[in-house]
């Protein structure tokens, strides 16, 4: 029991050090320009159908299971508005990151990790380079630019999802539709999700790099690596979006 919290302790001043090591390097130079585009390309625009296909079909079904539910009760006005604040302050930033951290956490740990035991991260030290100012810190910024935007274009292809229902179902017109939409999203509620994606994708990537340096035993130790990582993110980012969701209240309202 006391080993096992020394040893998640470690971990965890481990991960800080890593991520204090990663912001010094992001303000330092050399920096790596053409490795934080290609990072960009591969975490952004590579995850932009699934990004799409989610939201899209999230709006899809909020709106079929909040209008039959409210048409009961004489409610089907308010579904825009509710659907619309689900989507952007909750739903689309929690379903983004996790797929997020399934497809892209997994993959940075799997390739660092890989790099690792085939000993090519101890050949960027022999030539006097730093690894984290190589692999991690172009792999954190692109999460952090990336990340928000995802999440923010999940939210708005929900909302358009949701349209598409509100016509066909319940007769709504485009006009009624986004006017309600309109009239409800604040700016604070794309600011607060964006800010929270910023969280979680340093939480991913970091969570991931650090994985993939302590990476050993051939192939195996990167299985383990990704399914460490795709776990205890995903767990860190559940529990956190409800704290945070707190502070953005307390902040704002």
């Amino acid at each position: 029991m006391i080993s096992s919290m020394r040893e998640h302790f470690l971990v965890i001043g481990d991960v800080y050090l890593l991520f204090q090591h990663t912001v010094r390097c992001i303000f330092t130079r050399p920096f790596y320009w053409g490795r934080l585009f290609e990072q960009i390309v591969q975490l952004g625009i590579g995850s932009l159908s699934i990004t799409i296909v989610i939201g899209f079909v999230t709006g899809l079904v909020m709106t079929l299971q909040f209008g039959y539910g409210l048409e009961k009760f004489g409610g089907t006005l308010y579904v825009p508005a509710i659907v619309s604040l689900s989507l952007l302050r909750e739903l689309a930033p929690i379903f983004t990151s996790l797929l997020i951290a399934g497809r892209i956490g997994s993959g940075m740990s799997a390739e660092i990790g890989a790099m690792n035991v085939t000993q090519q991260v101890d050949a960027l030290r022999a030539l006097g380079t730093s690894p984290v100012r190589v692999l991690v810190v172009p792999r954190v910024l692109a999460s952090v630019i990336s990340l928000p935007l995802l999440a923010t274009l999940s939210g708005f292809m929900g909302i358009l999802g949701g349209f598409i229902i509100a016509y066909t179902e319940f007769g709504m017109t485009s006009g009624f539709y986004f006017n309600k939409v309109l009239n409800t999203i604040k700016f604070v509620d794309v600011f607060g999700s964006m800010a929270k994606c910023a969280f979680f994708a340093v939480v991913i990537s970091i969570l991931a790099c650090y994985r993939g340096f302590q990476t050993k035993d051939g192939t195996r130790g990167v299985g383990v690596a990704t399914t460490w990582v795709v776990v205890r993110t995903s767990i860190i980012i559940l529990i956190s979006d409800f704290f945070l969701s707190k502070l953005i209240i307390l902040l704002f309202n």
